[in-house]
Parts: structure tokens; C-alpha cells; sequence
């Protein structure tokens, strides 16, 4: 219980919208774009079979109640909680998003080679997307994403959650991750428990990679890494060392790109940190 209580506290310093949870639930978290909450049921053993959905996804839930969910950087002003009782009774209750505002950068003048990969990579691309799409979808009853977060490297922010790109006139997808300059070479750190589901030396774009499943949906991503020193299936825990910076794949200098995600909502890593 201890653990819970101290990976909530770290959601509260983050910008959010304060709301009131529905009868027999307790949480706190970041009700805005990129946000995370974690929450639990009360006396989830006399309510067996009671079910969870934020939208159309269902909620995993934890053997004592624990529960975790995620916004994506572009949610509507308005989700939607779904409570299905075992007597067959279903609630609804609506939670306001806090809007976000990004960074919008156009270039023009690029050479076509930097903007659009070339045709002889895209089964290549559409191979690996497919591989890290289906990590993504595990559901594990673990509850490693408890124990908190820690800064994965050392060094200055470089890249923030939801920039975007336009080049050359076309929208390039926006950046999902936290990017940490840092000289190659430097350690990179587990910034929370799990286990290791990918861990690839050379992607097309992201390179060295590795992927670590935390439990109940949430996966943490470390990428364009020089090195990676641990195997799939391998248990890690918070602050263990599991590779190093490197500006493999598509980078133009060593940092660490981080990246977590609920399943394929992808939530904004910095506001999961302690400031520096």
C-alpha cells in the first residue's frame, strides 16, 4: 500500500483537472491529454465480476482493486468510465480532459529522402510497427507500474511529448516520447520495474530498442540506444542499467527517447517524473 500511495503522490504535482470519483472508487492522477490515473476499487471481493471500461477498452483490474488508464496526446474534452456491476447494473461517468497546447514546427526545403523513407525500407517498417504493436497489446497482471518512475538517463530534455513536424508541407507524426541528450555511450536506466518483451539492436527508425512491460497494460519504450544488455523475458528492476545512449536508427545525435504507453494510448512520460 505503501508503494501505491507513493507513485500517486507523484501524479499529483501534474496539471490536471480535479475529479470526483464514482461511489466505491478511489484515484488520483492527471485527468489531461497525455495524463495517467491510477485508481482502485474498494472491496473488490464482494463485487466479483464487476468490470471496468474507459470507452470501448476495458480497464484490467489488479487482485486487490488496482486499476490503471491513460489519456492519448489529441482526447476529446470528454471521456467516458463504465462501470458494469455483477447484478448487471452499468453506470456511466464523464471525465473532463484538459486540453494541451504543442509545439508546431514547419520546415521547408528538406531534401524528399529525409521526409519519406524509400520504397525498398517500407515492408521493413510495416514488419517492425507490427512487432511493436503487438508487445503493446499484452495485458499482464503485474503491478510493477506501482513502484513508481525515475529519470532513465542523465542530461538535458532535448524533445518533449507532443511536438510535431511539419516538413516540407506534410504533417509528420508527432513525437510520443521524452528525448534526453546525453553523451553515447552514457548508462540508460529501467525507470521502473518490469519485464523486458523487446529488445532489438537496429530498428529502422528508433534502432537499438527495448520494451518493458510494467504491468496492466503500461509499456515503456527506450530507443535509438548503442547498446542493449538485457534479453527478452528478463526481469529488471527500477534503476537497473539496460543499455546505453547511442543515435542509432533515424537520430541526428546520441540521446535516449522514452516512451510509455497503456496499451497503444500513448501518455506523456515527463509528467510521470519529479522535476530536476
Amino acid at each position: 500500500m505503501i508503494r501505491i500511495f507513493a507513485a500517486l503522490l507523484l501524479l499529483i504535482a501534474s496539471p490536471a483537472l480535479a475529479q470526483s470519483p464514482p461511489a466505491g472508487i478511489t484515484w488520483q492522477g492527471d485527468f489531461s491529454q497525455g495524463g495517467l490515473v491510477q485508481g482502485r476499487v474498494q472491496n473488490p471481493g464482494a463485487q466479483p465480476g464487476l468490470k471496468l471500461m474507459l470507452g470501448q477498452r476495458r480497464v484490467p483490474l489488479g487482485p486487490n482493486g488496482e486499476f490503471v488508464f491513460g489519456f492519448g496526446r489529441d482526447e476529446p474534452a470528454e471521456a467516458v468510465l463504465i462501470i458494469e456491476r455483477p447484478d448487471g447494473r452499468r453506470s456511466e461517468h464523464k471525465l473532463s480532459i484538459a486540453p494541451r497546447n504543442y509545439d508546431i514546427q514547419r520546415i521547408e526545403g528538406l531534401p524528399p529522402a529525409q521526409v519519406t523513407p524509400p520504397p525498398s525500407v517500407l515492408d521493413r517498417i510495416k514488419r517492425e510497427n507490427a512487432k511493436i504493436a503487438e508487445v503493446r497489446r499484452r495485458e499482464t497482471p503485474s503491478l510493477d507500474f506501482l513502484g513508481g518512475w525515475i529519470w532513465p538517463a542523465d542530461g538535458p530534455v532535448s524533445g518533449v511529448y507532443g511536438s510535431q513536424r511539419i516538413l516540407n508541407g506534410e504533417p509528420r507524426q508527432p513525437h510520443f516520447g521524452l528525448d534526453i541528450a546525453a553523451p553515447a555511450g552514457s548508462p540508460v536506466r529501467a525507470s521502473t520495474a518490469g519485464i523486458v518483451v523487446m529488445a532489438e539492436k537496429d530498428l529502422y527508425f528508433t534502432g537499438g530498442t527495448i520494451i518493458i512491460d510494467h504491468g496492466q497494460g503500461i509499456n515503456g519504450a527506450y530507443s535509438h540506444l548503442a547498446s542493449v544488455t538485457v534479453k527478452v523475458g528478463q526481469h529488471v528492476k527500477q534503476g537497473e542499467v539496460i543499455g546505453t545512449v547511442g543515435a542509432t536508427g533515424r537520430a541526428t545525435g546520441p540521446h535516449l527517447d522514452w516512451r510509455v504507453n497503456w496499451f497503444d494510448v500513448r501518455l506523456d512520460p515527463q509528467r510521470l517524473l519529479r522535476p530536476r
